[in-house]
């Protein structure tokens, strides 16, 4: 069993798993959203009593901090224990992309040049995440809601916002993958 759960799954099970999850949150009435426990740990915190936002009951949210745990906790298991020492495997197209900016294939999960120890302690690396997780902050609060949040949750209920930002999240990944990363990068 250990050896089927650390291979690679094929692409059509988690989405049949999103499918069923989704089902369920709309029959208990409940959306998805990764983002939105920002703001239920800052109310659980007492931030309600200082700012409006986050004065809310929060405890009607606690099954999404559960999912938080969830995944954080997945996601150590899985490397934990899971791990079969294989790189993440890409198309050779990207691969060659990545290499004309510069950047090796991936030994692990992601280039080493952009999320290695030595790469996040240099200036440039530095200030590219700070830079980065304040503008995902931003445009997450002001989308209302992350990518998952949006694309699974507000997509099928057939949200017109939630289409408007997955347009928006598509065509920033196209700029950024074809304009600014080769900038930054050159």
């Amino acid at each position: 069993m250990l050896e089927y759960l650390s291979q690679p799954w094929p692409w059509y099970v988690s989405g049949a798993v999103i499918a069923v999850v989704m089902g369920l949150l709309l029959f208990f009435g409940k959306s998805f959203g990764f983002s939105s426990n920002f703001r239920v740990i800052c109310a659980a915190c007492g931030a309600g009593k200082r700012v409006p936002f986050f004065d809310f009951n929060w405890r009607e949210q606690r099954w999404n901090l559960l999912f938080l745990v969830g995944t954080v906790l997945g996601g150590w298991v899985s490397e934990a224990f899971l791990q079969n020492g294989q790189a993440v495997q890409i198309s050779q197209a990207t691969v060659q992309d990545l290499q004309a900016l510069g950047f090796s294939a991936p030994r692990g999960l992601q280039p080493e040049e952009l999320f290695g120890l030595e790469a996040v302690m240099s200036v440039k690396g530095f200030l590219l995440l700070l830079v980065g997780g304040l503008l995902i902050g931003f445009g997450t609060r002001y989308a209302g809601g992350c990518t998952s949040g949006h694309a699974i949750s507000g997509l099928s209920n057939l949200q017109w916002p939630s289409l408007v930002a997955v347009i928006g999240f598509f065509l920033g990944g196209l700029i950024t993958t074809h304009l600014l990363l080769p900038w930054l990068f050159s």
